[in-house]
Protein backbone atom coordinates (compact mmCIF):
# COMPACT_ATOMS: atom_id res chain seq x y z
CA UNK A 1 0.00 0.00 0.00
CA UNK A 2 1.23 3.52 -0.97
CA UNK A 3 1.14 6.75 1.64
CA UNK A 4 -0.18 9.37 0.13
CA UNK A 5 3.09 11.57 -0.80
CA UNK A 6 3.27 15.51 0.64
CA UNK A 7 0.57 15.28 2.55
CA UNK A 8 -0.37 19.06 3.37
CA UNK A 9 -1.19 18.19 6.63
CA UNK A 10 2.53 18.28 7.74
CA UNK A 11 3.24 22.31 5.87
CA UNK A 12 3.62 24.87 8.23
CA UNK A 13 0.95 26.72 6.66
CA UNK A 14 -2.15 24.85 7.83
CA UNK A 15 -5.14 26.07 9.88
CA UNK A 16 -4.44 26.61 13.30
CA UNK A 17 -7.46 24.46 14.51
CA UNK A 18 -5.33 21.63 13.92
CA UNK A 19 -4.04 21.62 17.33
CA UNK A 20 -7.05 20.80 18.53
CA UNK A 21 -7.68 16.96 18.90
CA UNK A 22 -9.74 15.21 16.39
CA UNK A 23 -13.21 14.58 18.13
CA UNK A 24 -13.91 12.29 15.59
CA UNK A 25 -11.19 9.76 15.21
CA UNK A 26 -11.53 6.48 16.19
CA UNK A 27 -8.74 6.27 18.39
CA UNK A 28 -10.77 8.48 20.03
CA UNK A 29 -13.78 6.14 20.17
CA UNK A 30 -15.70 7.80 17.75
CA UNK A 31 -17.68 5.93 15.79
CA UNK A 32 -19.62 6.04 12.13
CA UNK A 33 -22.86 5.16 13.17
CA UNK A 34 -24.72 5.46 9.88
CA UNK A 35 -24.26 6.18 5.90
CA UNK A 36 -27.59 6.10 3.07
CA UNK A 37 -24.85 4.71 0.88
CA UNK A 38 -21.51 2.92 1.17
CA UNK A 39 -21.66 0.58 -1.92
CA UNK A 40 -17.73 1.00 -2.68
CA UNK A 41 -16.48 1.65 0.73
CA UNK A 42 -17.46 1.39 3.56
CA UNK A 43 -18.26 4.21 6.07
CA UNK A 44 -16.11 2.98 8.32
CA UNK A 45 -12.65 4.28 7.05
CA UNK A 46 -14.17 7.59 7.46
CA UNK A 47 -12.37 8.19 10.85
CA UNK A 48 -9.48 5.95 10.85
CA UNK A 49 -6.51 7.61 12.72
CA UNK A 50 -3.53 6.61 10.20
CA UNK A 51 -3.18 8.40 6.73
CA UNK A 52 -5.25 6.77 3.71
CA UNK A 53 -3.26 4.36 1.81
CA UNK A 54 -3.84 3.30 -1.97
CA UNK A 55 -3.12 0.38 -4.30
CA UNK A 56 -3.44 0.83 -7.46
CA UNK A 57 -3.91 -2.91 -8.76
CA UNK A 58 -5.94 -3.89 -5.74
CA UNK A 59 -9.57 -3.91 -6.86
CA UNK A 60 -12.59 -6.21 -5.90
CA UNK A 61 -16.15 -7.23 -6.92
CA UNK A 62 -17.35 -3.84 -7.12
CA UNK A 63 -14.39 -2.00 -8.68
CA UNK A 64 -11.37 -0.07 -7.28
CA UNK A 65 -10.97 -0.51 -3.47
CA UNK A 66 -10.28 2.67 -1.65
CA UNK A 67 -9.19 3.72 1.73
CA UNK A 68 -12.08 5.59 2.39
CA UNK A 69 -16.01 5.95 2.27
CA UNK A 70 -17.76 5.68 -1.46
CA UNK A 71 -21.33 5.80 -2.61
CA UNK A 72 -22.16 4.52 -5.71
CA UNK A 73 -23.26 7.15 -8.47
CA UNK A 74 -26.52 8.66 -8.11
CA UNK A 75 -29.14 8.71 -10.89
CA UNK A 76 -31.58 11.12 -9.64
CA UNK A 77 -31.54 14.91 -7.14
CA UNK A 78 -30.48 13.58 -3.84
CA UNK A 79 -27.34 13.49 -1.81
CA UNK A 80 -25.22 11.18 -0.06
CA UNK A 81 -24.54 11.55 3.79
CA UNK A 82 -23.18 9.65 7.13
CA UNK A 83 -23.32 10.52 10.78
CA UNK A 84 -20.36 9.93 13.15
CA UNK A 85 -20.66 10.14 16.95
CA UNK A 86 -18.14 11.93 18.85
CA UNK A 87 -15.25 10.35 20.47
CA UNK A 88 -15.90 13.22 23.32
CA UNK A 89 -18.78 15.79 23.00
CA UNK A 90 -16.91 19.11 21.94
CA UNK A 91 -17.06 22.76 20.56
CA UNK A 92 -15.73 22.03 16.88
CA UNK A 93 -13.25 24.44 15.83
CA UNK A 94 -12.39 23.36 12.19
CA UNK A 95 -13.00 20.29 10.12
CA UNK A 96 -11.00 18.37 7.61
CA UNK A 97 -12.76 16.57 4.53
CA UNK A 98 -9.93 15.01 3.18
CA UNK A 99 -10.86 13.59 -0.30
CA UNK A 100 -7.10 11.56 -0.94
CA UNK A 101 -6.60 9.41 -4.12
CA UNK A 102 -10.26 10.63 -5.17
CA UNK A 103 -9.48 11.83 -8.15
CA UNK A 104 -12.12 11.31 -10.79
CA UNK A 105 -14.95 10.46 -8.25
CA UNK A 106 -14.68 12.85 -5.39
CA UNK A 107 -18.16 15.22 -4.58
CA UNK A 108 -17.11 18.69 -6.17
CA UNK A 109 -19.88 19.89 -2.73
CA UNK A 110 -20.22 18.97 0.91
CA UNK A 111 -21.89 20.15 3.97
CA UNK A 112 -21.77 19.34 7.62
CA UNK A 113 -24.90 19.35 10.35
CA UNK A 114 -24.29 18.65 14.09
CA UNK A 115 -26.51 17.70 16.98
CA UNK A 116 -26.48 17.24 20.61
CA UNK A 117 -28.21 14.52 22.59
CA UNK A 118 -27.99 13.22 25.75
CA UNK A 119 -27.50 9.47 26.14
CA UNK A 120 -26.66 6.66 22.94
CA UNK A 121 -29.51 7.91 20.37
CA UNK A 122 -30.24 5.18 18.28
CA UNK A 123 -30.22 5.85 14.34
CA UNK A 124 -33.82 6.65 13.49
CA UNK A 125 -33.33 8.85 17.02
CA UNK A 126 -30.98 10.92 15.10
CA UNK A 127 -32.36 10.80 11.81
CA UNK A 128 -35.27 13.11 13.22
CA UNK A 129 -33.30 15.00 15.47
CA UNK A 130 -33.48 19.26 15.01
CA UNK A 131 -29.38 19.20 13.62
CA UNK A 132 -27.80 22.47 13.03
CA UNK A 133 -25.47 23.94 10.51
CA UNK A 134 -22.08 24.41 11.30
CA UNK A 135 -20.65 24.50 7.71
CA UNK A 136 -23.08 25.01 4.53
CA UNK A 137 -22.75 23.64 1.05
CA UNK A 138 -19.02 24.55 -0.03
CA UNK A 139 -17.10 23.38 -2.72
CA UNK A 140 -14.49 20.65 -2.26
CA UNK A 141 -11.15 19.95 -4.22
CA UNK A 142 -10.30 16.17 -5.40
CA UNK A 143 -7.14 13.85 -4.04
CA UNK A 144 -6.64 16.56 -1.32
CA UNK A 145 -7.48 17.95 2.28
CA UNK A 146 -10.17 20.60 2.28
CA UNK A 147 -9.61 23.05 5.59
CA UNK A 148 -13.17 24.51 6.88
CA UNK A 149 -13.11 26.58 10.01
CA UNK A 150 -16.12 26.47 12.10
CA UNK A 151 -16.99 29.36 14.33
CA UNK A 152 -19.62 27.96 17.01
CA UNK A 153 -19.23 27.89 20.50
CA UNK A 154 -21.98 24.98 21.51
CA UNK A 155 -20.95 21.24 22.75
CA UNK A 156 -21.76 18.65 20.01
CA UNK A 157 -22.30 14.85 20.17
CA UNK A 158 -22.73 13.93 16.40
CA UNK A 159 -22.25 15.43 13.22
CA UNK A 160 -23.48 14.64 9.85
CA UNK A 161 -21.44 14.85 6.24
CA UNK A 162 -23.26 15.20 3.66
CA UNK A 163 -21.91 14.98 0.00
CA UNK A 164 -23.34 15.94 -3.48
CA UNK A 165 -24.30 14.18 -5.27
CA UNK A 166 -22.32 11.44 -4.76
CA UNK A 167 -18.56 9.92 -4.50
CA UNK A 168 -15.07 9.05 -2.17
CA UNK A 169 -13.73 10.89 0.79
CA UNK A 170 -10.95 8.85 2.57
CA UNK A 171 -10.95 10.75 6.06
CA UNK A 172 -13.50 13.28 8.28
CA UNK A 173 -11.73 14.92 11.09
CA UNK A 174 -13.35 16.97 13.29
CA UNK A 175 -11.07 19.27 15.20
CA UNK A 176 -12.23 20.59 18.63
CA UNK A 177 -12.40 20.98 22.24
CA UNK A 178 -13.06 18.04 24.27
CA UNK A 179 -15.90 18.84 26.78
CA UNK A 180 -16.79 15.76 28.83
CA UNK A 181 -19.98 15.58 31.28
CA UNK A 182 -18.44 16.90 34.33
CA UNK A 183 -20.62 14.36 36.11
CA UNK A 184 -17.69 11.75 35.00
CA UNK A 185 -14.82 14.47 36.17
CA UNK A 186 -15.30 13.45 39.65
CA UNK A 187 -12.47 11.11 42.18
CA UNK A 188 -9.29 10.36 40.95
CA UNK A 189 -9.38 10.37 36.98
CA UNK A 190 -6.43 11.19 34.13
CA UNK A 191 -6.10 15.22 34.34
CA UNK A 192 -3.99 14.96 31.06
CA UNK A 193 -6.21 12.19 29.02
CA UNK A 194 -7.44 13.59 25.88
CA UNK A 195 -11.14 12.24 26.39
CA UNK A 196 -11.54 14.06 29.46
CA UNK A 197 -10.49 17.65 27.80
CA UNK A 198 -6.35 17.66 28.22
CA UNK A 199 -4.96 18.21 24.57
CA UNK A 200 -1.30 19.32 23.51
CA UNK A 201 -0.57 22.46 23.93
CA UNK A 202 3.32 22.59 22.33
CA UNK A 203 6.07 19.57 21.23
CA UNK A 204 9.60 20.27 20.39
CA UNK A 205 10.11 17.91 17.87
CA UNK A 206 6.87 15.50 16.38
CA UNK A 207 9.00 14.24 13.13
CA UNK A 208 8.13 10.68 13.46
CA UNK A 209 4.64 11.07 15.27
CA UNK A 210 2.82 14.11 17.67
CA UNK A 211 3.32 13.65 21.40
CA UNK A 212 -0.71 14.37 21.25
CA UNK A 213 -0.78 10.35 20.86
CA UNK A 214 0.42 9.71 24.39
CA UNK A 215 -2.81 11.38 25.88
CA UNK A 216 -5.15 9.16 24.05
CA UNK A 217 -6.95 6.44 25.62
CA UNK A 218 -6.34 2.77 25.78
CA UNK A 219 -3.02 1.15 25.93
CA UNK A 220 -0.66 1.66 22.26
CA UNK A 221 -0.95 -1.47 20.32
CA UNK A 222 2.59 -0.95 18.88
CA UNK A 223 5.19 1.90 18.76
CA UNK A 224 3.24 3.61 15.54
CA UNK A 225 0.58 4.95 18.16
CA UNK A 226 2.70 6.92 20.42
CA UNK A 227 5.31 9.82 20.53
CA UNK A 228 8.89 9.55 18.44
CA UNK A 229 10.86 12.72 17.79
CA UNK A 230 14.02 12.48 15.40
CA UNK A 231 17.44 11.15 16.53
CA UNK A 232 18.88 14.75 18.33
CA UNK A 233 22.31 15.22 17.50
CA UNK A 234 22.67 18.54 19.32
CA UNK A 235 22.68 20.02 22.72
CA UNK A 236 19.18 20.17 24.62
CA UNK A 237 16.54 17.78 25.02
CA UNK A 238 13.13 16.89 23.41
CA UNK A 239 10.12 17.92 25.92
CA UNK A 240 6.23 18.29 25.16
CA UNK A 241 3.53 20.44 27.13
CA UNK A 242 -0.10 19.74 27.83
CA UNK A 243 -3.05 21.58 28.53
CA UNK A 244 -5.09 19.49 31.54
CA UNK A 245 -8.67 18.43 30.81
CA UNK A 246 -8.94 21.36 34.18
CA UNK A 247 -7.42 22.87 37.01
CA UNK A 248 -6.53 19.93 38.99
CA UNK A 249 -4.34 18.37 41.86
CA UNK A 250 -1.88 15.36 40.76
CA UNK A 251 -0.90 12.51 42.97
CA UNK A 252 0.37 10.23 40.71
CA UNK A 253 1.95 9.45 37.09
CA UNK A 254 2.40 6.72 34.45
CA UNK A 255 5.28 6.91 32.04
CA UNK A 256 4.86 4.15 29.47
CA UNK A 257 7.87 3.11 27.39
CA UNK A 258 6.05 -0.05 25.87
CA UNK A 259 7.24 -0.95 22.33
CA UNK A 260 9.97 1.32 22.59
CA UNK A 261 12.77 -0.32 22.83
CA UNK A 262 15.94 0.77 21.43
CA UNK A 263 14.92 4.22 20.85
CA UNK A 264 13.42 4.88 24.36
CA UNK A 265 14.69 8.16 26.30
CA UNK A 266 17.60 7.51 29.05
CA UNK A 267 15.75 10.29 31.89
CA UNK A 268 12.45 11.61 31.88
CA UNK A 269 11.24 14.59 33.87
CA UNK A 270 7.73 15.83 34.54
CA UNK A 271 6.84 19.65 36.23
CA UNK A 272 3.45 21.60 36.16
CA UNK A 273 2.36 24.92 36.28
CA UNK A 274 -0.84 26.45 37.61
CA UNK A 275 -1.47 29.76 35.10
CA UNK A 276 -4.38 32.09 35.36
CA UNK A 277 -7.09 32.14 32.64
CA UNK A 278 -5.74 33.67 29.89
CA UNK A 279 -2.08 34.13 30.94
CA UNK A 280 0.29 33.06 28.41
CA UNK A 281 2.37 29.30 28.42
CA UNK A 282 6.38 29.92 28.53
CA UNK A 283 6.93 26.70 25.82
CA UNK A 284 10.69 27.83 26.01
CA UNK A 285 13.51 25.32 25.85
CA UNK A 286 13.91 25.13 29.42
CA UNK A 287 10.58 25.31 32.13
CA UNK A 288 10.31 28.74 33.63
CA UNK A 289 9.27 30.52 36.98
CA UNK A 290 6.22 29.11 38.46
CA UNK A 291 7.16 25.38 37.31
CA UNK A 292 7.21 22.66 40.07
CA UNK A 293 8.85 19.30 39.64
CA UNK A 294 6.18 16.30 39.89
CA UNK A 295 9.16 14.01 38.98
CA UNK A 296 12.29 14.79 38.77
CA UNK A 297 15.46 13.97 36.16
CA UNK A 298 14.67 9.72 36.79
CA UNK A 299 16.08 7.17 34.95
CA UNK A 300 13.82 5.04 32.77
CA UNK A 301 13.61 1.44 31.32
CA UNK A 302 12.65 1.05 27.52
CA UNK A 303 9.16 -1.25 26.66
CA UNK A 304 8.30 -0.82 30.46
CA UNK A 305 5.26 1.05 32.31
CA UNK A 306 6.65 3.13 34.92
CA UNK A 307 4.37 4.32 37.64
CA UNK A 308 5.31 6.84 39.94
CA UNK A 309 3.87 8.62 42.87
CA UNK A 310 3.87 12.95 43.47
CA UNK A 311 5.47 14.14 46.68
CA UNK A 312 3.86 17.27 46.58
CA UNK A 313 0.73 17.18 44.53
CA UNK A 314 -0.45 21.12 43.99
CA UNK A 315 -2.84 22.45 42.04
CA UNK A 316 -2.17 22.68 37.94
CA UNK A 317 -3.42 23.75 34.90
CA UNK A 318 -0.37 22.52 32.73
CA UNK A 319 2.12 19.34 32.46
CA UNK A 320 5.63 18.93 31.36
CA UNK A 321 7.38 16.57 29.79
CA UNK A 322 10.61 16.65 29.35
CA UNK A 323 12.97 13.33 28.05
CA UNK A 324 16.58 12.74 27.44
CA UNK A 325 18.16 13.34 25.32
CA UNK A 326 15.51 12.53 23.08
CA UNK A 327 13.72 9.31 22.78
CA UNK A 328 9.65 8.02 22.35
CA UNK A 329 6.56 7.25 24.87
CA UNK A 330 3.58 5.22 23.82
CA UNK A 331 1.64 6.70 26.81
CA UNK A 332 1.45 9.52 29.38
CA UNK A 333 -0.89 9.39 32.39
CA UNK A 334 -1.29 12.06 35.36
CA UNK A 335 -3.98 10.75 37.79
CA UNK A 336 -5.33 13.80 39.96
CA UNK A 337 -8.46 15.14 41.41
CA UNK A 338 -10.24 18.36 40.76
CA UNK A 339 -11.15 20.71 43.75
CA UNK A 340 -14.90 21.33 44.26
CA UNK A 341 -14.30 25.37 42.94
CA UNK A 342 -12.85 23.40 39.76
CA UNK A 343 -14.96 20.94 39.57
CA UNK A 344 -18.17 23.72 39.42
CA UNK A 345 -16.08 25.61 37.00
CA UNK A 346 -16.35 22.26 35.06
CA UNK A 347 -19.90 22.65 35.29
CA UNK A 348 -20.31 25.71 34.25
CA UNK A 349 -18.17 25.12 31.20
CA UNK A 350 -20.67 22.28 30.37
CA UNK A 351 -23.53 24.47 30.79
CA UNK A 352 -22.48 27.49 29.00
CA UNK A 353 -21.49 25.50 25.63
CA UNK A 354 -25.08 23.39 25.25
CA UNK A 355 -26.83 24.03 22.60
Amino acid sequence: MTNHPDRPEDSSDTPEFLTYPDLASRALAGSVVAANDELFAQRENLISAHQPAFDPADFGHKGKVYDGWETRRRRDDGNDWAIVRLGVPGVVHGLVVDTAWFRGNYPPFVSVEAVAMDGYPSVPELLEADWHTLLPRSDARGDAPNYYAVDSDRRWTHVRLSIYPDGGVARFRVHGEAVPDPDFLVGTIDLAAAENGGRLAFASDAFYSSPAAIILPGRARNMGEGWENARRRGPGNDYAIFTLAHRGAIRHVEVDTSYYVGNAPGWVRLSAVDLPSGADLDTGADSGPGWTDLLARTAVQPDTRHRFLVDAAVPATHLRLDVYPDGGLSRLRAWGELSAEDLESARLRYDQTRP
